[in-house]
């Protein structure tokens, strides 16, 4: 390894060099000022009418901050509806909570020019064949992130990478080079703070505890941090449903934050927990309580017959097991 004209020499090297967002070649978006998800966290100041292109997961919740703060806030989509990794009734309710606090949405809708209006900012975009244009003072990119691999030379050394730049590592985090090993956002297998760090513990333990441990033993879970935030874990295309509004929730309803909903999703056959969607008052949290059980393989009955506290959120999760319908 060569950093500037110094030669540098390990028996292990580790790649933990993160990622940045990416910057889509719009054309005229070169020649304005715009924010990503790291300098807008430098603003000191509330800009009057900011334009997020994208309506994904950072792009939603600066959104939503900065049209409490006292924004105007427009969000333009590309996808057909926003969160679109999300089951569809996930991102209509988000949708939805969204557009009642007046945030503007656009989705099917590529941005085809960036230019600028006397101080502010212009956005030209597509949809369904009509071109429209919103004037804003400020634009947020949020399109998606790239690893900072890119100026790392690392074909020099044989590191293999995708065709996004991540570098391809095998289920230990293993590079193809022996003795190398990438973590963190820079080998595509999570890009999560949690994700990242427990990338740490996989290496840590298989090199120096003699601990076998994969990426593949971890289940994806995540959350979107909107108001209320999204518990998100496994997969959602089981055979079992069972769904709850949050209105129901009585902790939700005493706190007048019955926005949103749970859902809970059983395989028929192993009556395994297979995934979830939580929606609603802390929801990031209640998701745990799902994530231990699929890491235990627990059948959904061992939830079915807890007892949970009143009155809390997690209290109707016992109550949900007992009302799996088909999914229709």
């Amino acid at each position: 390894m060569q950093v500037g004209n110094v030669e540098l020499q390990a028996d292990w090297i580790f790649i933990n060099v993160g990622g940045r967002a990416a910057i889509p070649p719009i054309p005229g978006l070169d020649q304005v000022p715009y924010l990503t998800n790291s300098s807008i966290m430098d603003v000191d100041f509330v800009p009057p009418h900011l334009i997020v292109l994208g309506g994904s997961y950072i792009g939603l919740e600066f959104a939503q901050m900065y049209r409490r703060f006292g924004s105007e806030v427009t969000v333009i989509e590309a996808a057909p509806r926003l969160l679109v990794r999300e089951d569809e009734d996930v991102s209509r309710t988000v949708t939805e909570i969204l557009m009642e606090e007046h945030i503007a949405v656009h989705v099917t809708s590529n941005v085809i020019r960036v230019g600028t209006s006397g101080n502010g900012v212009v956005v030209k975009f597509e949809s369904t064949g009509q071109i429209s244009e919103i004037v804003g003072t400020h634009i947020l990119v949020a399109i998606g992130r790239r690893p900072n691999t890119d100026d790392l030379g690392l074909d020099k050394a044989g590191v293999a990478v995708d065709s996004r730049g991540f570098i391809e590592v095998d289920d230990q985090l293993r590079t193809n080079v022996r003795g190398i090993w990438a973590m963190g956002d820079c080998n595509g297998r999570g890009a999560f703070t949690h994700t990242s760090y427990n990338d740490f513990e996989i290496i840590a333990a298989n090199v120096l505890d003699n601990d076998q441990r994969s990426a593949t033993d971890r289940i994806t879970a995540y959350a979107l941090y909107t108001d209320p935030p999204l518990g998100r874990v496994g997969m959602t295309d089981p055979a079992l449903i069972s769904t709850m509004a949050m209105e129901n929730v009585s902790r939700a309803y005493e706190k007048g934050e019955a926005k949103g909903f749970m859902k809970i999703l059983v395989d028929r056959d192993s009556k395994l927990i297979v995934g979830a969607s939580l929606l609603g008052l802390g929801g990031d949290e209640v998701v745990h309580t799902i994530l231990d059980l699929m890491y235990a393989s627990a059948p959904y009955t061992v939830l079915q017959r807890a007892m949970h506290i009143h009155p809390t959120v997690s209290e109707f999760l016992p109550t949900m097991m007992q009302d799996l319908k088909p999914l229709q």
